[in-house]
């Protein structure tokens, strides 16, 4: 076998850069960066004014630096504020400013991402989910045998 990726990997990871260029697009179009667009989408999945730190790390997919970076840049901004929960955990919550910023910028995203699926038959959405979850099942295992 060869180095180079099968015809339907190289299809899918042509889907996931153009995937991710339609969102980074967005977040242009909506004033904000990637990451500040990633940090106000995060605390919005989780619930809408909170979020500890560690989950948007984890769940956002990009790294603890850029996270930093991002935070500082939205709290200069007077967007979020740190709130410490222990001694070695914080939770980044939304000030009222945020919360408004968050509502027209990652909340318009999350409607139109709410809106294609609702477009779709329910099994399509299902079964998209299931081998979405399936295939990163699968490389997480893969990817510990590195």
């Amino acid at each position: 076998m060869g180095y180079g990726p099968s015809k339907e990997m190289r299809r899918y990871n042509h889907l996931l850069g153009e995937m991710d260029g339609v969102y980074h697009e967005m977040s242009l179009r909506l004033g904000l960066s990637d990451s500040a667009m990633i940090v106000l989408y995060t605390i919005c999945d989780s619930g809408g004014s909170s979020c500890p730190l560690r989950d948007i790390c984890r769940r956002s997919g990009i790294s603890k630096q850029t996270v930093n970076s991002a935070l500082r840049r939205l709290e200069a901004a007077g967007v979020v504020y740190l709130e410490p929960v222990s001694a070695r955990s914080k939770s980044v919550c939304l000030t009222e400013a945020g919360r408004a910023l968050a509502e027209r910028t990652a909340g318009r995203v999350i409607r139109i991402e709410n809106d294609i699926f609702a477009s779709w038959p329910r099994e399509d959405v299902e079964r998209y989910l299931e081998l979405t979850e399936r295939f990163l099942l699968a490389l997480r295992e893969k990817a510990e045998e590195l």
